[in-house]
Order: structure tokens, then C-alpha cells, then sequence
């Protein structure tokens, strides 16, 4: 899907600064908030912004402060799954 916006020219030039440019910028800014809000998955950041791993994508995700609402259950549930994991 193509989407145009207007962007005033001295925020557009500080955009066009960075690596990749506005239309980067913009985009990498979308798929942030929309993992922010639940709204998209991990994966879907990835295939969103082209990043080739899990990794890249968690790297990214990181270096942008939108972190994984990752509660103590969830831990103790990936325990209990590596554990089962290592036992087969």
C-alpha cells in the first residue's frame, strides 16, 4: 500500500538526514507505534521495515525503546517449554 503525507520541509530535511531517508523514517515510526499499541507482531515489524532475522528485528525494536510487554508468567512459561524441550 502506497500512503502520502505531508511533512513540513525543515522536519523532512532533518528526516532526510538519516539513514534511509523520510520514507524510512516515517515507516520505521509507524511500525514502531503499531508494536507499541499491540497492534502488529514482531514478524510483522519484519516483514514491514525488510529485516532479515528474528534478530535484527529484536535488535531494532530495542534500539527504538519499544520493548515486549514480557511478564514473569511468560518467563516461567518459556522455562517450562525449554525445559520440556531439552527432555525430549
Amino acid at each position: 500500500m502506497h500512503i502520502a503525507i505531508e511533512i513540513p520541509d525543515n522536519i523532512g530535511e532533518v528526516l532526510a538526514t538519516q539513514a534511509g531517508g523520510v520514507s524510512r523514517a516515517v515507516l520505521e515510526a509507524v511500525a514502531v507505534g503499531a508494536y507499541r499499541t499491540g497492534g502488529i507482531t514482531p514478524a510483522q515489524v519484519q516483514q514491514m521495515l525488510g529485516l532479515r532475522s528474528r534478530w535484527e528485528t529484536e535488535s531494532f525494536l530495542r534500539r527504538a525503546e519499544a520493548f515486549h510487554d514480557y511478564t514473569m508468567d511468560d518467563l516461567a512459561r518459556d522455562i517450562a517449554a525449554i525445559r520440556d524441550a531439552s527432555q525430549r
